[in-house]
């Protein structure tokens, strides 16, 4: 019989408990994983199961949050995210995906928001068509966030996506619907 290691025993025991840990940089290789699992999740029918995201993160691709996001929203089952230490950029996007009734914020975690900035750099024509994509995602961001809030876009817009970085405190987070319980 093969011998686990600490962190293979962790992780299995996490798994077979529908709990992960997304921290570091968003970006494929992080976000992969977490689809995989909700995929596997999705296939192992359980009644009353939720799985639990625990979510570390300064942020990275918001495009790679969108396609983690796309999944999130179409699993059978409740995602509860937990955010913790920092839920920042495209991290307070997929904690935001979370399941309504299901986000927990700690006391302690700095959260903030702001709009997409893509490279709008090179040559005009170029930067001509990054800014549009930078308008596409930022819109995209905006009414994702109306669902995940109930705020009106118009709202999302002023509070969470307006032209400077916003930072929130846990309760505000709660008050604007981004999260549903501080622990």
């Amino acid at each position: 019989a093969m011998v686990l290691g600490a962190n293979e025993t962790i992780d299995t025991t996490l798994l077979k408990n529908h709990t992960y840990f997304l921290s570091g940089e968003i970006d494929e290789d992080s976000v992969e994983p977490v689809i995989r699992w909700i995929m596997y999740g999705n296939l192992m029918l359980e009644e009353g199961k939720v799985l639990t995201l625990y979510i570390n993160s300064t942020g990275g691709g918001l495009y790679d949050a969108f396609a983690l996001i796309d999944v999130m929203r179409r699993s059978a089952y409740p995602i509860s995210t937990i955010g913790i230490g920092s839920v920042a950029s495209a991290a307070f996007m997929i904690f935001a995906a979370g399941t309504k009734g299901n986000r927990y914020i700690s006391e302690n975690t700095s959260i903030l928001s702001h709009q997409f900035s893509g490279d709008s750099s090179g040559k005009y024509h170029d930067m001509v068509s990054a800014m549009k994509e930078n308008d596409h995602v930022n819109e995209r961001m905006a009414i994702l966030l109306n669902e995940f809030t109930g705020l009106p876009v118009k709202t999302v817009k002023t509070k969470l996506l307006p032209p400077s970085d916003v930072w929130l405190t846990p309760g505000e987070a709660v008050k604007l619907g981004v999260a549903d319980h501080i622990f």
